[in-house]
């Protein structure tokens, strides 16, 4: 086998996913070249099986031991392709820490990604999730998607429209199994456009002290937020917010509107829904920092669950399903979970 592949067996994962859950997957391999992907899946143990593709375990709960083998992309290139001039063509491997990287290209003087600063995870994952935060979701700067396409042994380039992109979905999500996400390509504005618009960015500027924002103080001052509000995965395990934000038709947030003035309502999709906040239902039923054992829900956001300490994924899936159920029963409105559950059903 390639020297650029490691296979571990019995590989424990409760390191390698931000909930610190504890599992074990049968075959782990570590891919350092997304060329020797073939190699690896031609394998004995990989060899006729969809792997799951592990990135920085941030969108995961394992509700059981895997029973697929994992493959973790590792490589770390980074480079620009195309200079058009006032927008650069970036190629970043699967591999590459997402948060390392959005600072890499500020450094650069490439403008776009700042308020997604301080998301975890890698590269690989952002386009799979079309990751977003603070009025800003990744699809706006994807220029294309390299994928490894097991099936077939065909590597594709597909570019932004292909990638069938919308609210924290993608084809790659639909098709979890189709696709391994190898490099993605950004294009990067050297002019910026901020958007300062969104969840107290102007205000914590404005703290700062600074009247022209750079993206590089809007970066800061997102990260500043963040670490306000979200627990440190590395102290407390999460797997940031749990819940996606429901979209539903018009008349029903207007008649919830009316019921609660103070639910926030934003737009959708589209002009036909609008954008409820699910942290604003599950707060309204009680459960911000509720806390069962060890799984429970951060006192100072209501969106994220998480791990006291030895909380099985089974009863973190318990703790979310419950939560679900009480915000679908008294306000008729289904949520649904961010992260992929392995091992179980929703």
């Amino acid at each position: 086998m390639s020297d650029a592949i490691r296979v571990l067996r019995d590989a424990p994962l409760q390191l390698r996913n931000t909930f610190g859950v504890a599992a074990t997957a049968p075959l782990l391999a570590e891919v350092r070249d997304a060329a020797a992907l073939p190699d690896l899946l031609a394998h004995p143990g990989f060899a006729g099986q969809a792997p799951l593709v592990l990135g920085g375990g941030s969108n995961l709960l394992f509700a059981a031991d895997p029973q697929m083998p994992l493959v973790a992309l590792t490589g770390q290139d980074v480079r620009i392709v195309r200079d058009e001039g006032d927008v650069a063509i970036v190629r970043a491997d699967a591999g590459v820490q997402w948060h390392g990287f959005v600072m890499h290209m500020l450094g650069q003087g490439l403008a776009g990604l700042e308020n997604l600063a301080l998301i975890p995870g890698t590269v690989g994952a952002a386009p799979i999730q079309n990751i977003g935060a603070y009025g800003v979701e990744v699809r706006e700067f994807v220029h294309a998607v390299e994928a490894y396409e097991p099936a077939t042994g065909r590597t594709h380039r597909l570019d932004a429209a292909s990638c069938a992109f919308a609210y924290r979905d993608s084809v790659f999500k639909h098709q979890p199994d189709r696709y391994i996400v190898t490099a993605v390509e950004f294009a990067l504005p050297r002019t910026p456009s901020l958007k300062l618009d969104y969840a107290g960015i102007g205000d914590e500027i404005a703290a700062m002290g600074i009247a022209s924002p750079t993206p590089l103080d809007v970066a800061q001052a997102v990260i500043a937020i963040r670490r306000r509000k979200l627990p440190d995965p590395a102290v407390l395990g999460n797997a940031g917010s749990f819940f996606k934000n429901p979209i539903v038709p018009v008349a029903l947030a207007e008649a919830l509107h009316a019921q609660h003035p103070t639910m926030p309502v934003f737009r959708g999709n589209d002009a036909d829904t609008r954008k409820l906040s699910a942290a604003w239902f599950i707060d309204a039923c009680g459960w911000k920092g509720h806390r069962d054992g060890d799984a429970g829900v951060a006192p100072s956001h209501a969106l994220v669950l998480v791990n006291h300490a030895n909380a099985s994924g089974t009863q973190l899936l318990d703790l979310a399903r419950r939560i679900a159920d009480s915000v679908h029963t008294r306000f008729g409105v289904p949520i649904e979970p961010e992260p992929r559950i392995i091992g179980a059903h929703w």
